[in-house]
C-alpha cells in the first residue's frame, strides 16, 4: 500500500519534474558545457577545444570587472537599506489604526507599476536637458547647491540614482511582507511585556525582531538574488549601452555577449553566467549559515 502511494505521489510530481528538467536543469548543464568550449561557433555548433580560456578572458575583461563592481555596490547598498526602510515603514503602518489600508495601498503602488515607466519618471526628475536641469537639481539650486548630471555625469551620481531607483522598486513588496509578519505576531507576548513594564526598544529587540526574523531572512536572501540579477532597471535609466555609461551589471554583460553590439560569444556569456551563479550560491550559503544562529522559527 505504501509503495502504491509512493508511486502515485511520483506520478503527481512527474509533470513538475519534467518541466524543471527541461527549463531549469538542462539549460544549467548546457551553460556549464558552453563555458568550457573554446571558440564555440553558434552557427556550426563547433569549437576548437575545451579548457578554462573563457573564464580567464571574462575575469580579465575590464567591462566584466566594471560590471562586477557595479553589481556588488548595488547589492551592498540596496539590500540592507531597502530592508531597513521597509521595517521602519511597516512598524509605522502597524501603529496606525485609521486609514491603514489606504496607506498600505499607496506604499504598494510602485510595485505594480511598470519598471520602465518608473525609470522614465526618474529620468525626468534627475536628467539634465536643454530645457531643464531636472526637478532634483532645481531643489539643489534652491538650497544653494550646484546642478549635478545624475544620468550622464559622474559615476557616484549615476550610482546614487541607480540605488535610489532599485530601493524605490523593491520597497513596496518588502513593506507588504513585513506588515503581514508584524500582524501575525502573537499579542500575548506584548501583553506579558507590558505587565512587566518592559521598554519599547527591549520589546522590539526581544519579541518583535525574533518573531519576524524568518520574514526578514527571506527578504534578505531574495534581495541578494534579485540585486545580483539587476539589468532592466539600469537600462530604464541609462539606455542599452551600459558599458559606455559605465553602469553595466553582470547580467547585462551576459546579455551583451549574447545579443549586444559585442554579441555572438555564447562561451564568454556562459562563463560569466557560471561566475554569477557561483557568487550567488556562495552568498546564499553564507546567509543560510548565519540564519541558523539569528533566525527563530516558531
Amino acid at each position: 500500500m505504501i509503495e502504491k502511494n509512493n508511486l502515485k505521489a511520483w506520478l503527481y510530481l512527474l509533470p513538475a519534474l519534467i518541466f524543471m528538467g527541461i527549463f531549469m536543469v538542462y539549460p544549467l548543464v548546457d551553460v556549464f558545457i558552453y563555458s568550457f568550449e573554446e571558440g564555440y561557433n553558434f552557427v556550426s555548433q563547433t569549437s576548437y577545444g575545451t579548457g578554462f580560456y573563457n573564464f580567464s578572458y571574462v575575469l580579465h575583461d575590464t567591462y566584466f570587472l566594471q560590471a562586477v563592481k557595479n553589481t556588488f555596490i548595488m547589492v551592498m547598498i540596496t539590500v540592507p537599506v531597502s530592508t531597513g526602510f521597509a521595517l521602519l515603514i511597516s512598524l509605522a503602518l502597524s501603529s496606525i489604526t485609521k486609514l491603514r489600508e489606504l496607506f498600505q495601498t499607496v506604499y504598494f503602488l510602485p510595485y505594480v507599476t511598470n519598471t520602465l515607466a518608473v525609470g522614465l519618471v526618474f529620468m525626468v526628475l534627475f536628467k539634465k536637458t536643454a530645457y531643464s536641469d531636472g526637478l532634483i537639481n532645481l531643489l539643489i539650486n534652491f538650497f544653494g547647491g550646484e546642478s549635478v548630471d545624475f544620468i550622464d555625469g559622474p559615476y557616484w551620481a549615476k550610482m546614487f540614482v541607480m540605488c535610489f531607483y532599485i530601493i524605490w522598486i523593491v520597497l513596496p513588496f518588502k513593506v507588504l511582507l513585513l506588515t503581514s509578519a508584524l500582524a501575525s505576531v502573537n499579542k500575548t507576548y506584548y501583553n506579558a511585556a507590558k505587565v512587566d513594564g518592559t521598554g519599547s526598544l527591549r520589546v522590539f529587540m526581544k519579541i518583535t525582531l525574533p518573531m519576524i526574523s524568518p520574514t526578514i531572512f527571506y527578504l534578505v536572501i531574495t534581495g541578494f538574488i534579485g540585486a545580483f540579477k539587476e539589468y532592466s532597471d539600469a537600462v530604464a535609466l541609462f539606455g542599452t549601452d551600459l558599458n559606455a555609461a559605465g553602469m553595466n551589471t553582470i547580467v547585462g554583460y551576459v546579455y551583451d555577449m549574447l545579443y549586444g553590439d559585442s554579441g555572438g560569444y555564447p562561451s564568454f556569456a556562459s562563463a560569466a553566467a557560471i561566475v554569477l551563479f557561483v557568487i550567488v550560491l556562495t552568498i546564499t550559503c553564507i546567509n543560510l549559515l548565519v540564519s541558523k544562529k539569528h533566525v527563530y522559527y516558531t
